[in-house]
């Protein structure tokens, strides 16, 4: 797979694959609610589910209407998301790259939300008491991709070349 496609869509394939990997293997081996400190004191795989959107937000809802409105959501934003990779130049690989990321997370979690109603969460980053909420690898890579399209829209296209003459 060549050019902007296959920018996009290997990284994508890439966090689907790892994510849904992850996430069985939570599934598989561990309990609900189940701890198992990695860094004392900094990190651990916990098993929680998320059954609303990031940081839990809408998590009070019905689920018949907090699912499908969820992936309606996460639905549009692809969308929008696939539109912004066509407009954008061949060159700019990174911001290619990084809505690969955006796009395999946010489809790795709309899996778990069709086939569960819920996100499974297992990475736990706290530092004695105060704990970050618990995310995945989909999270991770939404975050990542975001961050990198911030820095890109922050350093400003690149000013256009002036002819001496």
């Amino acid at each position: 797979m060549r050019g902007k496609r296959g920018l996009v869509v290997v990284p994508a394939l890439i966090v689907v694959v790892v994510d849904q990997l992850t996430k069985a293997i939570v599934l598989d081996r561990m309990t609900l609610h189940q701890s198992i400190p990695v860094i004392d004191g900094f990190f651990a795989f916990t098993y929680v589910r998320n059954t609303g959107a990031a940081f839990g937000i809408f998590a009070g809802y019905s689920p018949a209407l907090r699912v499908p409105a969820l992936l309606a959501v996460a639905t549009v934003a692809l969308g929008v998301l696939l539109w912004f990779v066509r407009t954008v130049p061949l060159e700019r690989r990174a911001v290619i790259a990084a809505c690969g990321g955006v796009l395999g997370g946010a489809i790795g979690n709309m899996v778990d939300r069709a086939a569960y109603g819920e996100v499974i969460d297992f990475l736990d980053v706290y530092l004695g008491a105060y704990h970050w909420p618990a995310f995945n690898v989909a999270d991770a890579a939404i975050t990542v991709g975001v961050i990198v399209l911030c820095l890109d829209a922050l350093r400003g296209a690149p000013a256009p070349e002036r002819s001496l003459g």
